[in-house]
């Protein structure tokens, strides 16, 4: 769940400061190792890690730093880690954070930072729905889905703008066009994914939750807590998500024919979703904590 549907950056920079930053960022073909499917990115593994490590700091700043509780955020990293493990890229340095805020969404850095907020993490009831969040957002990162946008944007940017002081681009360029910085929050990449993006990033998500024994039914029950908040008056909280998104039905909608036709023996209900341990260790901590520090949801730019 994190930038997502587009066919445009939401806030460009001006063309010329994109077209520097095609230098420092040259497309080139690879195969995915997650997909398996040959593509255009404009991010090595080296860059997309140097990349998330410099956004990471000023990405939690502007969501509300970390929730004030070792246990969940000791509780959620634990999850993310094995689910990680379970990937393709098992080697990247990840690392799994719960903002301190109100607002209902997840996100990824290039390079394995995943974040989620306390006001998605309140809405769930049981185990499997955090490893469907999780799971979906390293998806993003091993399918390299922001390396695939800024190879595009560099493309169309680089087609009509004049490459004059090429030399004076920096890493920061693209830390402008990814948002960082720029106090739009949630809009974090002013990217948005594809619908077919995110299809993908489900199929990975529920191949890692599979991985580790979860019932890939919780991947849907988490679109419908966000399909029932947008209709129950929490749209402010979900301004960040739907700018990045397609609509919770239509992912329901394609996670229900990938599990029926890849995980046939799943149920909608039984085992594999683990809410005793998700009580214990989220809902009961939560209960006692404080409200957000981020009381007010990141404008979506």
């Amino acid at each position: 769940m994190h930038p997502r549907t587009f066919p445009l950056l939401r806030r460009l920079l001006p063309a010329a400061s994109l077209a520097l930053a095609a230098v420092t960022f040259s497309p080139g073909c690879q195969t995915n190792p997650a997909t398996g499917e040959l593509y255009l990115t404009a991010l090595n593994q080296e860059k997309a890690v140097q990349i998330g490590e410099e956004a990471e700091p000023q990405f939690l700043s502007e969501n509300g730093g970390v929730i004030p509780d070792a246990g969940i955020r000791d509780y959620v990293a634990s999850i993310g880690n094995r689910l990680a493990a379970k990937s393709e890229l098992p080697d990247l340095p990840w690392e799994f954070h719960v903002l301190d805020s109100v607002q209902i969404n997840a996100f990824a850095l290039p390079g394995g930072k995943i974040f989620m907020s306390r006001g998605l993490l309140e809405r769930m009831t049981n185990e499997a729905q955090l490893a469907g969040v999780l799971g979906h957002e390293i998806g993003h990162v091993t399918a390299d889905h922001v390396g695939q946008r800024m190879a595009q944007a560099t493309a169309v940017t680089a087609a009509g703008a004049v490459l004059g002081a090429a030399g004076a681009a920096t890493d920061k360029d693209w830390l402008k066009v990814l948002g960082v910085g720029t106090g739009v929050g949630g809009g974090v990449y002013l990217l948005r994914f594809s619908r077919g993006n995110e299809t993908e990033s489900d199929l990975l998500g529920v191949r890692y939750m599979d991985r580790l024994g979860y019932n890939p039914w919780g991947q849907v029950q988490v679109m419908e807590i966000l399909k029932e908040a947008s209709g129950g008056g929490s749209g402010n909280l979900l301004e960040s998500f739907f700018a990045t998104h397609p609509l919770p039905q239509d992912r329901i909608d394609d996670l229900e024919e990938l599990i029926r036709d890849k995980y046939p023996d799943a149920k909608r209900s039984g085992d594999g979703f683990f809410p005793e341990r998700f009580e214990q260790n989220v809902l009961r901590p939560l209960s006692r904590l404080p409200a957000p520090r981020q009381t007010t949801p990141p404008a979506a730019g």
